[in-house]
């Protein structure tokens, strides 16, 4: 089969400063997909400082279905991804690391799952998974916070090894950010509005090289993505727990006015409006979100 035609998935791989790791990643991603009758493998060099652009260069001597699109500067993580997707040949995209850490060998079968499903999430909750205890501490409050966002239990937030249909990306484009949150926005996205999502255990390794992950910084840019994307999909669930604090403590004021004070007082008043401006925000943001999804 001619290598020119549609093939049946692009895989992308996000690069920066994975030269230790990037000929290994190829070699057995290649090999890995060569049980499809044809795919296409786009390397996003996210300007590395290091030699992973002249790896990646070498590599296309070998590899004839790889494909190097190259940023000028780093723009980060989701910046990659959707670079990559506006490269894709294909419908179907898959996604996963060039550090090491996934099972490249598991690729195949979740891209096979996928023709049922939207988007087929490796989940790391496989027999063999190395996490750092440094990860696990955001991981644990960004998890929970997340399923209720939600309103359901998801085995992992953001993996980054993952098969979607390009169309269903496309949607969200808008919303999905540069950095590292690309996987969580994408995932609360497509479950808000019901895509068909499948998670399939897979393992997770130590990775190769150092981790381009900043605990802090990361998990302060996670948190502040996971409000903006819960006000977008889901500004009811979101505001109502507020709402209701609100409306408790009018009440206590109220009743601390009438019974002790026998006089409204301006702090239950404030109280009130209050309570009255946040119901009706939270009322209009959601009609807005019900009109954006007819």
């Amino acid at each position: 089969m001619s290598i020119k035609s549609a093939p049946v998935v692009s895989v992308l791989v996000p690069c920066y400063n994975e030269e230790n790791a990037i000929d290994e990643t190829i070699q057995k991603l290649d090999g890995a997909l060569s049980v499809l009758d044809h795919y296409e493998i786009i390397a996003i060099e996210d300007g590395s400082t290091d030699r992973t652009l002249e790896r990646l260069e070498a590599l296309k001597a070998g590899f004839p279905r790889l494909r190097v699109v190259r940023h000028d500067r780093n723009r980060g993580y989701g910046a990659a991804l959707k670079t990559g997707m506006r490269h894709a040949d294909s419908e179907l995209i898959a996604i996963i690391d060039a550090d090491g850490t996934y099972p490249i060998h598991d690729l195949p079968k979740l891209i096979g799952l996928a023709e049922g499903f939207d988007m087929v999430v490796g989940a790391r909750t496989g027999t063999n998974v190395t996490y750092s205890t440094l990860r696990k501490i955001p991981k644990f409050f960004l998890h929970r916070w997340i399923n209720w966002i939600v309103n359901q239990k998801i085995p992992d937030i953001n993996s980054g090894m993952r098969v979607f249909r390009k169309d269903m990306a496309q949607k969200f484009v808008r919303i999905l950010p540069n950095g590292f949150s690309f996987t969580i926005t994408i995932t609360i996205s497509a479950l808000r509005n019901n895509f068909r999502v499948h998670y399939e255990p897979i393992d997770y390794f130590a990775r190769k090289g150092s981790s381009k992950i900043q605990p802090i910084k990361d998990t302060l840019r996670f948190v502040q993505i996971i409000g903006r994307t819960g006000m977008y999909f889901a500004p009811l669930r979101i505001l109502t727990p507020i709402i209701l604090l609100l409306l408790i403590a009018s009440g206590i004021s109220l009743g601390y006015d009438a019974l002790i004070l026998q006089d409204m007082t301006e702090k239950s008043l404030v109280l009130l409006t209050m309570c009255l401006n946040v119901s009706i925000f939270a009322v209009l943001a959601d009609m807005i979100d019900k009109r954006s999804n007819i």
